[in-house]
């Protein structure tokens, strides 16, 4: 897994548009004591869900990788 330049923004940025995408759809209501963690796999569930993002294979899934595959579609969002 190659780091991308700039993925601590791009996680920051994932977790805000993910939040308004959970939210705009009616299905969740992020609380401001949620935990970075707790938002970053809900919102990663949410869009493979969805079928926004491919899944990651079932072995591979972490805070890493979902961090990773969240950064890479913050990356490609306008």
């Amino acid at each position: 897994m190659k780091k991308l330049k700039d993925e601590k923004e791009l996680v920051k940025k994932a977790i805000t548009e993910g939040m308004k995408y959970g939210e705009e759809r009616g299905v969740v209501e992020f609380e401001p004591t949620d935990s970075a963690n707790a938002k970053i796999e809900y919102i990663y569930r949410l869009l493979v869900h969805d079928k926004v993002i491919q899944p990651l294979a079932q072995d591979q899934i972490s805070q890493l990788t979902m961090k990773h595959k969240l950064a890479i579609w913050a990356s490609k969002l306008k």
